[in-house]
């Protein structure tokens, strides 16, 4: 009687294994696919980040862009008054919403009669006499904003000042980032832009005096 050998078993030999095995190792079908299946996140978490880099430098351009000529706007003399104020203001929130519906934008001013003192955020002059670094009753100081109250800054916030004054108007920007890059590998998910600039009032009339008063 002839033995029958089935054809399973007839290939399923350790020799046969050996030869697909070392067949499957020199195929290269489908190479293609899994090396871009493992590339592709990487490559697309790349291109999100550049987008929201490129996207907050531009946002950084433009506010600086704004607050540089707004504040050159108020400097004028007509800058003294507030609804012109309240108009340049609005006009840097149009122009940043433009770019960011959502944004939520802040404005200060603060002036100094010196430009060093702007530019250091310096305090108003006064006589330490307790030597506390602090304006206490009875201490003399010098009223450089006019508003009868030291100030450890010397600036009054949301005022022009007046001629020949330096005024600092800052401006800053928040809104949710663009790009949904910080949902896959945390962090922030607000983007903060801030644009600063000093410029000093045209000499459209005398500079207000300092008063020196005491402090109570």
């Amino acid at each position: 009687m002839t033995r029958q050998v089935s054809h399973h078993r007839r290939y399923a030999t350790p020799a046969f294994s050996r030869r697909f095995l070392r067949a499957l190792a020199r195929d290269e079908k489908g190479a293609t696919i899994v090396e871009f299946a493992i590339v592709a996140p990487v490559m697309g978490l790349v291109l999100l980040g550049a987008f929201d880099v490129g996207h907050t430098l531009y946002m950084r351009a433009a506010l600086q862009g704004i607050v540089q000529k707004v504040a050159r706007d108020a400097s004028l003399e007509t800058g003294l008054d507030t609804t012109t104020q309240s108009n340049l203001d609005a006009k840097v929130s149009n122009q940043i919403r433009a770019l960011a519906n959502n944004a939520t934008v802040t404005i200060t001013r603060s002036y100094f009669h010196d430009y060093a003192d702007a530019t250091s955020n310096k305090f108003e002059p006064w006589t330490d006499t307790n030597a506390n670094g602090r304006c206490d009753n009875g201490e003399p100081y010098e009223d450089t904003n006019g508003n009868k109250q030291w100030d450890a800054t010397g600036s009054i916030n949301a005022n022009q000042g007046g001629a020949k004054d330096a005024v600092v108007y800052s401006v800053s920007v928040s809104y949710p980032r663009i790009f949904p890059i910080y949902n896959l590998i945390g962090g922030a998910q607000t983007t903060v832009v801030t644009a600063k600039t000093i410029l000093r009032n045209q000499p459209y009339g005398d500079q207000a005096d300092s008063v020196v008063r005491n402090c109570t």
